[in-house]
């Protein structure tokens, strides 16, 4: 029978770094699976990548002007938000329309936001955090700014649940029914913007869709109940993170090179094998 000590390297319990990185992915993991089930459930996954690729152009700008990238990266996300809100009508072809003009946009300012950070600074460091994260690189001042975000974040869907999630199944109801789905869907926008920041803090802005919508598909296949699948979908990141954290620790030991694997990778690759797992298991059920 293996032990502990065979699986985690020796100092992994004792690491500040490992400590700070396993309590801010659990807070990003348990916000990313709530908001993703309604991101799954509204069909807006694409939105999710264009608030991703603006928020790597805030990041950037934030590391070039010597600030703390999360405030770039939701700064940037709520300027997103705002324009495809402002170009996107009530038709769904224009709000993914208004996605991939955001998407570019934000593409655009990232390049020119990263050449000018590497070219001053001499160091091309900040464009691999900011695009695949670092998350044994955090500061101890990060933790109270993702638990005041992630708060804000829980609070607004806790608030909002039951009307959110009419919303979000079938918008024609809960208009039917009197509720304002516009307010809603803004409501939704902000904590979609909170989410993706705190998720490119983690594991970068090109994988941060991955955190986002990856558990909460997985959930969605094994529960229908959304209440359920929300609990699911935060066990499920948390397990990926923590996990993929004692593989990145253990990687820096591992021929040939022993300079460790990215943290991200191993989350990204565990939460695709779960919804593999997830999706082999329902279409078991289904056939049975």
């Amino acid at each position: 029978m293996l032990s502990v000590g065979a699986i985690i390297a020796p100092g992994f319990f004792a690491s500040p770094a490992v400590a700070l990185a396993a309590a801010v992915g659990a807070v990003v993991a348990v916000v990313a699976g709530a908001v993703g089930v309604f991101t799954v459930i509204r069909g807006q996954a694409f939105a999710a990548e264009g608030l991703a690729d603006a928020g790597s152009a805030g990041g950037a700008s934030a590391y070039l002007a010597g600030l703390p990238t999360l405030g770039g990266f939701a700064l940037a996300g709520v300027v997103a938000a705002a324009a495809m809100e402002l170009i996107g009508a009530r038709r769904a072809r224009s709000r993914e329309l208004a996605t991939g003009i955001v998407l570019g946009a934000g593409f655009g300012l990232s390049a020119l936001f990263l050449y000018l950070g590497t070219t001053q600074r001499g160091t091309g460091a900040a464009t691999v955090t900011i695009l695949f994260g670092s998350i044994f690189a955090l500061r101890s001042g990060d933790l109270p700014a993702v638990l005041g975000l992630g708060a804000l974040a829980g609070t607004g869907l806790l608030v909002l649940y039951r009307p959110l999630l009419l919303a979000s199944a079938s918008p024609e109801l809960a208009a039917a029914r009197g509720l304002r789905v516009g307010r809603l869907g803004l409501a939704y926008l902000l904590a979609l913007v909170i989410a993706v920041a705190l998720a490119a803090l983690s594991v970068g802005t090109i994988l941060s869709t991955a955190l986002m919508v990856g558990p909460a598909a997985t959930a969605l296949k094994l529960s229908a109940r959304p209440g359920r699948a929300i609990a699911l979908a935060g066990a499920i990141g948390v397990a990926a993170v923590w996990l993929g954290l004692v593989l990145a620790y253990d990687s820096y030991a591992w021929p040939p090179l022993h300079h460790g694997w990215p943290a991200s990778f191993f989350i990204v690759a565990l939460i695709l094998g779960a919804y593999l797992a997830a999706s082999a298991w329902a279409a078991r059920g289904e056939r049975a």
